[in-house]
C-alpha cells in the first residue's frame, strides 16, 4: 500500500511541476536569422482607486540569444509618471531559495507611449528587453520567483509575485511564481 501511495505521489508531483508545452506568438526563420517569441503571460496585475497596472512577460530567442521581453501597461484618469528604460536599467528576480537573478536591459532608451482611449483613460505602454546573464537559467528553472524589482532610469519599483491569481482583465488564472520553471525550456 505504501508503494502505491508513493507512486501516486510522484506522478502527481511530476505533473504539477512539469514544463508547459511551448506556444509561440512568432516563430520565423529566414535568410536574416531566427526569431521565436512565446505568447505574452501576465505576471502582475494591480487595480486600485481607478488606476490599473499590468506586467506581461514573453520569452524571446533571437539568433540563439535568449531575452525576456517585459511590457508594462498603466491605465488611469489621473497623472501617471513616466518611467523609462535606459542602458543602466535592470530587472532583479528574487527566488524562493534566496538567490537574486539580475537581467540587464539592452542598450536602448525607451519611455513608452501614452494613448488616450474612448473612455477618457490615459494608457501608458512601456516595453523593454532584458538579457539573461550566463548561468541564471538553472536557478530560474529550479526555484519559483517571489519578488521582482525594476530599476528604471530615475526610479526603482518592487512587485510582489503571487503564486496564483485570477485576472480581473480576462478572468484567466495565472501562476507567475513558476513562470520560468514552466516556460524557460521554450528558448533553450
Amino acid at each position: 500500500m505504501k508503494q502505491v501511495a508513493l507512486v501516486i505521489f510522484f506522478l502527481i508531483s511530476s505533473n504539477i511541476f512539469a514544463q508547459k508545452p511551448c506556444e509561440y506568438s512568432t516563430d520565423v526563420t529566414d535568410s536574416i536569422g531566427t526569431y521565436k517569441s512565446t505568447k505574452e503571460y501576465m505576471i502582475y496585475e494591480k487595480n486600485f482607486a481607478g488606476n490599473t497596472n499590468y506586467i506581461f512577460f514573453a520569452l524571446v530567442l533571437t539568433d540563439g540569444t535568449p531575452t525576456l521581453n517585459l511590457q508594462l501597461i498603466q491605465k488611469s484618469k489621473d497623472f501617471m509618471k513616466a518611467n523609462c528604460f535606459d542602458k543602466n536599467s535592470k530587472l532583479f528576480l528574487q527566488l524562493n531559495n534566496g538567490k537574486i537573478i539580475t537581467l540587464l536591459h539592452i542598450n536602448q532608451e525607451n519611455c513608452g507611449s501614452l494613448l488616450r482611449d474612448d473612455n477618457g483613460f490615459d494608457n501608458r505602454i512601456l516595453q523593454g528587453s532584458f538579457l539573461f546573464l550566463k548561468g541564471s537559467f538553472e536557478d530560474l528553472k529550479s526555484s519559483p520567483v517571489n519578488l521582482m524589482r525594476i530599476k528604471y532610469l530615475t526610479d526603482i519599483e518592487d512587485y510582489v509575485i503571487k503564486k496564483e491569481f485570477q485576472s480581473e482583465l480576462n478572468n484567466q488564472i495565472y501562476e507567475p511564481e513558476t513562470y520560468f520553471i514552466k516556460y524557460l525550456n521554450c528558448i533553450e
